[in-house]
Order: C-alpha cells, then sequence, then structure tokens
C-alpha cells in the first residue's frame, strides 16, 4: 500500500530516490538482464492549452509502447499505464515484434493499468487523484528493485514519484530552465554550440516590442525573426515575423517600434492566448535562420546514464534525425528521417555530446534532444543550434521501434543503425498520417490491411512498417507509422507506399456492402 505521510518509515525526498538510480536502468536496448520493475507512466504533461490542441491527447500514451523493449530482459517486470484500457491487439503487436523473447512470456511480466478516465487532463494528474490505484501499482513493484521512466518530467510526476516512493529516471523539473528556450541559448553559449542572434527573456508586450527593436537594429540585414515563448512544446509556442515589409529602416526608431507593435499584436502564433504566457513564462525573439543553397531541420538525440557512486554520469549519443515540419507556422514537429544527412552528421553528434557533457554537469538525467537548423552553401553546411528538449519526444518512440524489433546498435562514429548482420538501416516515420478515409477503422481492420498488402514489417528482409496511435484511428482517423528499410531512399518508397496501400483498403472497406 502507498504510506500515508507521517506513518511508517521516513519517507524519502526526490533526491534521496534519484540516488538509488542504478547505471544499468538507463539501459533500454541492450538485453543485459537486470532484475528491476520498470513502472511506465507516458503522460503528455504539458500545459492545458497545449494539450487541448492535440485530438486525441491520451492515445499519444499508446507511442511508448515501444519501451516494451526492455521485457527483452527476462529479469525485467513492467507497469505500464494508460488514461483508458489498451486494447489486447495493439499491446500483442508490439510484443511479437521483439526478437529473441517469445511473446507469451513478455506478456506474463507486463502489467497494464489504468485510471479508465479519458478526459484532457493529464495522466499524472489522473494517478494522483486515485490513490487506491496507486496502492495497487506500489504493491506490483520490488521496494529497492524498481523505477519509474516518464515521457517528459515535471512537478507532478515527481510528486508521483515521492508519493509511490519510488526514483524517477528523468531530469528534475528543477533543472526545466535547461530545457526552455532562453536556457537552450545561455547552454549553447557555455559550449561553444553555434546559434542564432536572439534577445533575452522577456515578459510583457512592451519589453519584446523593444526586444525586437534591438534586434534588428544590432542586425538590419534580418528580414524575418522568430518569436519564442519560452516553453513552448514541438513548436506549437513559435511564430515568424516577416521584418522586410515593414520597411524598418526607413522608419525612425521611434516609428520602427511603433510598426513593430502593430505587426506583434496581429501575431499568427499557435499557441492560443499566448499574450497570457508571455506573461507567465516570457518569451524571446531569435534571428530567422535562412539562407543558402538548401536547408534542413536535422535533430541529435541522446541519453544521460545515472552516474554511479563517486563517478560521473555517462552521456550516450542515440540518434540523429532530419525533422519533418509543418502546420500554419512551418515549425510544427511532423515526423522523421533516421539518420540525418550524412554531410554533417558527425559534427551534428560532436555538438549533441558537448550538449549533453553541459547538461549532465548540471544533474539532467535520461533523455534530451537538440534541434538544429541546417544551410548549406556550396559544398559547406552551416549548424544552428535552435533548443534544447529535456524529455523524450516525437523522434524517441521511431528509434525505440527500431531498437525493439531489430535488437541492432548505433556505430558511434558514424551514426548509421546496422542490424545483428551488419547491414545498416534507415526509416521514415510520423505521428500525423490523417486522412478522413481512415476514419471509422478499428485497429483490427488496419492489422487486416497491412496483413494483405504485405506491408508489416518482416525481419527476415529487415524492411516493412510498424504502426502506433491506433486508438486515435476510428475517431479522428489519425494514425502513426515507422517505416524502415536497408537504404534511405527504400525507406522512402516503404513509407509512400504503405500510406497509399493503407488509404486504398480504407477506400475499399468503406464500400463493402452492408
Amino acid at each position: 500500500m502507498v504510506a500515508i505521510a507521517g506513518s511508517g518509515p521516513r519517507r524519502r525526498s526526490f533526491g534521496e530516490l534519484q540516488a538509488e538510480l542504478q547505471p544499468e536502468w538507463g539501459q533500454v536496448t541492450c538485453a543485459q538482464g537486470p532484475d528491476v520493475d520498470v513502472l511506465m507512466v507516458p503522460s503528455l504533461t504539458v500545459e492545458q492549452g497545449q494539450m487541448n490542441q492535440i485530438k486525441g491527447a491520451h492515445h499519444y500514451e499508446e507511442r511508448q509502447l515501444f519501451s516494451l523493449i526492455r521485457l527483452r530482459d527476462p529479469g525485467v517486470r513492467m507497469v505500464y499505464v494508460t488514461s483508458k484500457p489498451l486494447a489486447d491487439l495493439v499491446v500483442d503487436a508490439v510484443l511479437e515484434l521483439l526478437p529473441g523473447v517469445p511473446a507469451s512470456h513478455a506478456r506474463r511480466r507486463l502489467h497494464l493499468l489504468d485510471t479508465d478516465d479519458a478526459s484532457d487532463h493529464s495522466l499524472t494528474a489522473k494517478l494522483l487523484e486515485r490513490p487506491a490505484l496507486l496502492s495497487r501499482i506500489a504493491d506490483l513493484l520490488r521496494p529497492g528493485r524498481s523505477f519509474m521512466s516518464c515521457f517528459v518530467v515535471t512537478e507532478l510526476e515527481k510528486q508521483l514519484s515521492e508519493r509511490l516512493q519510488i526514483p524517477l529516471l528523468g531530469t528534475d523539473p528543477a533543472l526545466g530552465h535547461w530545457g526552455s528556450k532562453a536556457g537552450s541559448r545561455e547552454l549553447f553559449a557555455r559550449c561553444g554550440v553555434p546559434h542564432p542572434p536572439g534577445s533575452p527573456l522577456v515578459f510583457n508586450s512592451e519589453d519584446l516590442v523593444e526586444a525586437t527593436a534591438q534586434l534588428w537594429e544590432d542586425h538590419p540585414h534580418l528580414s524575418r525573426c522568430v518569436v519564442k515563448l519560452n516553453e513552448g512544446f514541438s513548436g506549437e509556442g513559435n511564430a515568424p515575423l516577416a521584418l522586410a515589409p515593414l520597411q524598418l529602416a526607413a522608419c525612425s526608431a521611434a516609428e520602427r517600434r511603433r510598426s513593430l507593435r502593430r505587426a506583434l499584436s496581429d501575431l499568427a502564433m499557435p499557441a492560443p492566448n499566448w499574450q497570457t504566457q508571455l506573461t507567465q513564462q516570457g518569451a524571446l525573439v531569435e534571428a530567422w535562420v535562412d539562407g543558402g543553397d538548401a536547408t534542413s531541420s536535422p535533430s541529435v538525440q541522446g541519453t544521460i546514464h545515472p552516474p554511479a557512486p563517486g563517478a560521473a554520469a555517462r552521456v550516450e549519443l542515440l540518434s540523429t534525425h532530419e525533422q519533418v515540419l509543418g502546420g500554419p507556422s512551418g515549425q510544427t514537429y511532423q515526423g522523421c528521417r533516421f539518420p540525418c544527412d550524412a554531410a554533417y552528421r558527425r559534427e551534428l553528434m560532436a555538438h549533441g555530446q558537448a550538449v549533453g557533457e553541459a547538461l549532465a554537469a548540471e544533474g539532467a538525467l535520461e533523455r534530451y534532444a537538440v534541434d538544429f537548423i541546417a544551410r548549406r552553401f556550396g559544398d559547406r553546411w552551416d549548424l544552428q543550434a535552435i533548443e534544447v528538449n529535456l524529455r523524450q519526444g516525437g523522434t524517441t518512440h521511431p528509434y525505440l521501434a527500431l531498437s525493439a524489433i531489430t535488437a541492432g546498435h548505433m556505430n558511434a562514429d558514424t551514426g548509421l543503425y546496422h542490424a545483428p548482420t551488419g547491414a545498416p538501416l534507415f526509416y521514415e516515420a510520423t505521428d500525423n498520417l490523417v486522412d478522413p478515409g481512415l476514419r471509422g477503422l478499428l485497429p483490427v481492420d488496419l492489422i487486416d490491411i497491412v496483413a494483405e498488402a504485405g506491408l508489416h514489417f518482416d525481419p527476415a528482409r529487415l524492411r516493412g512498417s510498424v504502426f502506433h496511435l491506433l486508438g486515435c484511428l476510428s475517431e479522428y482517423g489519425k494514425l502513426g507509422m515507422t517505416c524502415i528499410a536497408p537504404t534511405a531512399e527504400e525507406a522512402s518508397l516503404v513509407f509512400q507506399g504503405t500510406q497509399q496501400q493503407l488509404l486504398r483498403g480504407a477506400l475499399q472497406r468503406a464500400q463493402l456492402p452492408v
């Protein structure tokens, strides 16, 4: 049972609990057989306004199902908690892909629990409101051999860790500054990682006008800048501002500020009520990175392992990606391709390692990612760091999917991922395959379409697709998928072919006679 404050042994603080984390507990993809219990809380704990923008938000808890890769270790038990019950078909589809362990053996070591609450509150908040459910969870976890893993760590997850008295493998939210826009810029400056010119953090509209004016006056060649809420999520807190049409060079200082004030008042920020959020979390303005013969949006992802007593935390680079961005502002994450372009991959990885080492020195743990803009000038590429994410993100689960179903490894020198046979593997992934024709399909219908079209991942050919967000399918016509192949070109063809076959199969089923 969950202990009541003031009774029983002294309750440990969050920091004391984290001191119990073992270095090997950070290993997700290496089967080492630790005798440990893992509590997965895949809560999308973000600001409520951002949560309201995500269709079927609680279904995003399914993305972390690829964390079942830990069950390849026969000594691992897992408790996976969701807002609503997961369909057996959805869970079994992942377990059946795990190499080296019978699905039935992994299933016996997996405990699925839920809050039976589909509201738009975060899963962690729902758990904290249910002491009886917390007691059942606590009864499944062995003291001293358990830890919690989350999508994102906020004060709510910290509170849950202390309530359950198990350590959380993630960065203390007290260090959240380093994952903010302002904190990211501080890290880049400290590590010597190139990044765009920008302003300090401001907390009201007048100071934002002044910061924008100062940025342009310092860099009068700027034709565009971007306004960033300090704690924006997945690009939803970013909005570009065109400066060229304002003809600022022809204005006096006072006229310049009046013009910018009008432009900022009409700023098309994806986040609603962003002026209110400006006063709460602050914002900054940054030079828009453009120019060059070509541009892309790469990222590098790493993890910081818990330190052994008396030792430093170890930083491990996990992956690089080319991010696919879209949405009204062109800043919203839509999907990714693995790995990033070879022309700048090593430089990107070096910057990612430097940022990871700086984060580790601050006490950060587990996943982090650094987003960049890459520009090509002739045969030279220029990288500019944009932000640090101190959480799991959109590139986390595709890489987990690749690792879970292939049991391969990434070459730390080249950044390529190799299957056990030595063959390199590539993928293209999305969370946003959305089409009205998919609405009404059940997960079992999707599996039928996939099986009939031969789209499912084939371990013999190292080619095919795996799917997530199946809970969004029927209601929202939305689906996520990761398409894997031995070459980047083939992975792109698998992605396009899978999308076409799914839509064709959905159309055929819609035309069946009743």
